[in-house]
């Protein structure tokens, strides 16, 4: 009869499971995990307006320590998820970073938390742009950030400016140390800070601590036409909450697939580059090729110079001869003829003088063909210079060419592969719901079995009693 007693201490497959899941469990207050299209996205409940039903308090637990508990793991997972994917992308990261965004989302919410609220004459106003103000007393090198911060001309609001601090300190490198500096002066952090927020407390220590190895990352993020002011800031658990293989092996493919991408972009800017500079010396050659030409008429049209000036100086050389011939005739004749002798010198000098002018030109002329064709060398061998470089060009686009269509085929071939991934997710998800459905009517059967066990045990022991 003992036998057929259930043993409730004995630990059962689906008790372990359940006790497994608890353990896994994050508690979180004054937050609503909700449902956005494919995210599973987490909303505080002073920025949504409906407000869930209060859940039961767990006893013995603080729930502002358990917020500070949550936030600090959260901290933890953005911040090494961001190292993670930061090294593995291999690149500086932008703005449209999904894990850089969700980083800043989470610092948000942990310089939130504990706020005092200050009451203006506008309304309550929860900003924590004045903590942030504070590193500018404190350290000095910090003024710069805060100056650029009050000059960017979109920020309307101390949020706005807050998360705009945020980033620049990150940019800067020196959001560790500025975290620090703060944190260490808990005196003027409580004018801003209740004496329980995470801020003043250890696990803002903690954080800081954490901010150090962002360090090791470059970002290049641009906020100017950024609205910083009316973002919504929510945490995306399904960045967190992924199976560990799964989400390790899609990373690895992502980030495969990242790469590939950047190569090929890198590689179709650089083919763009070197048609752009084979364009370029095209259009060169083809005007060196038309100066070469007309050089080489101005040329020919020069030699025919040289040779018609040439030609006027044997006449000139021949007319001389003959009026030095008819000088020594004329002197022979009478006294009469010494007004046709005068003439004649008289023609001779002019001759003479022509004949020194035409070559002084033709002086000139002999000059310039031999710079013409010392400039016409220089051109040609130019114009070899520029065609071999114009080979090497076309070489090297063609190989570049090669490599444009082996990273189209690599990002084909990754792109199946992610295609078969997906298609035995979608099964192991299937078998996964079959599983579950076994499981729950297991549980029912096993309820049945208790159920038929306690009336077995019960009808047993009126048996008992009726033998007795």
């Amino acid at each position: 009869m003992s036998d057929l007693t259930p043993q409730s201490e004995t630990p059962t497959p689906t008790t372990d499971k359940i006790t497994q899941a608890a353990r896994e469990t994050i508690y979180l207050c004054n937050f609503r995990v909700s449902v956005d299209g494919e995210w599973l996205c987490l909303r505080e409940l002073n920025d949504i307006s409906l407000t869930p039903d209060p859940e039961p308090a767990h006893e013995g637990n603080d729930p502002i320590a358990i917020e500070r508990l949550n936030l600090m793991n959260m901290a933890k997972l953005s911040i090494k998820g961001l190292i993670e994917s930061a090294l593995n992308l291999g690149r500086t990261l932008d703005s449209d970073y999904a894990p850089l965004q969700q980083f800043f989302v989470v610092m948000e919410h942990c310089l939130k938390h504990g706020l005092k609220t200050k009451k203006t004459f506008l309304g309550q106003n929860k900003s924590f742009w004045g903590a942030l103000e504070l590193v500018e007393k404190l350290t000095p090198e910090a003024g710069e950030i805060t100056a650029s911060v009050k000059d960017l001309p979109g920020l309307k609001t101390p949020l706005g400016r807050g998360r705009a601090w945020l980033r620049l300190a990150l940019m800067q490198k020196k959001l560790s140390d500025y975290m620090k500096t703060i944190i260490n002066r808990k005196d003027l952090l409580s004018e801003f800070y209740e004496p329980n927020a995470l801020m003043m407390e250890e696990e803002g220590a903690v954080i800081a601590g954490l901010l150090v190895g962002l360090n090791v990352i470059d970002a290049n993020l641009c906020m100017k036409g950024e609205d910083l002011d009316s973002q919504v800031g929510v945490i995306d658990f399904s960045m967190y909450l992924k199976d560990g293989g799964h989400s390790s092996k899609s990373a690895e493919g992502d980030g495969q697939i990242t790469a590939i991408l950047d190569q090929k972009n890198y590689v179709e800017e650089l083919n763009r580059h070197l048609s752009a500079s084979v364009n370029n010396l095209q259009a060169k050659v083809d005007a060196l090729e038309k100066s070469n030409t007309k050089l080489t008429e101005e040329l020919a049209v020069a030699n025919n110079r040289i040779i018609t000036l040439q030609e006027d100086v044997e006449r000139v050389k021949e007319e001389s001869s003959y009026q030095l011939e008819s000088r020594k005739a004329l002197r022979s004749d009478s006294a009469a003829d010494g007004q046709a002798l005068g003439e004649t010198r008289k023609q001779l000098k002019e001759e003479t003088l022509l004949r020194l002018d035409v070559e002084k030109e033709l002086e000139v002329q002999i000059g310039m063909k031999q710079e013409m064709e010392l400039s016409m060398k220089m051109l040609e061998k130019d114009i070899c210079e520029k065609q071999d470089a114009l080979v090497e060009l076309r070489q090297q686009l063609e190989d570049l060419r090669t490599i444009n269509q082996q990273l189209s085929h690599k990002s084909q071939s990754a792109d199946a592969s992610s295609k078969q991934k997906s298609d035995v997710i979608a099964r192991l998800e299937e078998k996964i719901n079959q599983m579950s459905g076994t499981v729950k009517q297991l549980e029912t059967s096993e309820k049945h079995l208790v159920k038929q066990a306690r009336n077995l045990n019960s009808a047993a022991g009126k048996l008992l009693h009726l033998q007795q």
